[in-house]
């Protein structure tokens, strides 16, 4: 299968989470609990996650599932599709519409295509390997934005960063608290010129980091290294992507980029 096959298998899955989120979102009887890292999972976010499983395995390709809600196999080998039913769970179960199921394939461990599809924001974007980044049919790229004093900045939680991001948001021309999926589509989109998270889990950031390198921009740890599950993540327009990791330097002693 090529990946134009592929990405449509992937708009396919997130048609089928659409549907689940959005029928469940700021229900009544939503039933929300709290797992081991204190993190909030509800019933539409395992109910998504099922619903995605079944149609890869329908699919009838042999590939993978893994998944925030259900673990699964896969080790980077082969075929795997990479899973987060719902990003923005707190803001979800909240009724704050800035949410999104992220979906990436991931062949022989290179991501080869992905989709974060946003319903309740009425948005999706999605990247192709080689094929750049889109949303609404409209091609995405990166700012041009050169110095950090006329960038935009956010993160997901600011009171989980280093020190070394005091330096970068003192300097920025506005420092704003977009957070999860949602700054990072904005990067792409030209409007936020750096991104971070504190720490991310492999299905936090496949989706996003394609689009984001898709759409020109760079990736990768605050010290600058390739990004790794359960590490921290730094996505720039490319153009302040050596600056912010230099600002960042002095929290990252032992991390070899």
């Amino acid at each position: 299968m090529g990946n134009d096959d592929d990405l449509r298998f992937a708009h396919e899955l997130a048609d089928a989470a659409d549907e689940i989120t959005l029928s469940r979102f700021r229900s009544l009887d939503l039933r929300v609990e709290q797992k081991p890292d204190l993190t909030p999972v509800s019933d539409a976010d395992r109910a998504a996650e099922v619903a995605v499983r079944e149609l890869v395995a329908r699919r009838g390709a042999g590939e993978d599932v893994v998944g925030e809600e259900l673990g699964g196999a896969g080790d980077g080998g082969g075929a795997r599709w990479i899973v987060d039913p719902i990003d923005g769970t707190r803001n979800y179960v909240r009724g704050v519409p800035v949410w999104a199921t992220l979906l990436a394939l991931e062949r022989d461990g290179v991501a080869e295509v992905a989709v974060v599809s946003a319903p309740a924001l009425g948005r999706r974007w999605s990247a192709v390997r080689g094929g750049g980044a889109t949303a609404g049919g409209a091609r995405l790229r990166v700012s041009g934005v050169s110095r950090l004093e006329d960038a935009v900045t956010s993160t997901t939680s600011a009171a989980a960063m280093p020190p070394g991001w005091a330096a970068v948001t003192a300097r920025a021309w506005a420092d704003r608290g977009f957070g999860d999926f949602w700054q990072y589509c904005l990067l792409a989109e030209g409007g936020v010129d750096v991104a971070t998270d504190a720490v991310l889990e492999l299905w936090d950031y496949a989706a996003v980091r394609l689009l984001v390198e898709e759409a020109g921009g760079r990736c990768s740890t605050f010290a600058g290294a390739a990004p790794t599950a359960r590490e921290s993540f730094l996505a720039t327009n490319g153009l302040l992507h050596d600056d912010v990791v230099a600002l960042l330097g002095a929290d990252n002693r032992g991390q070899t980029p």
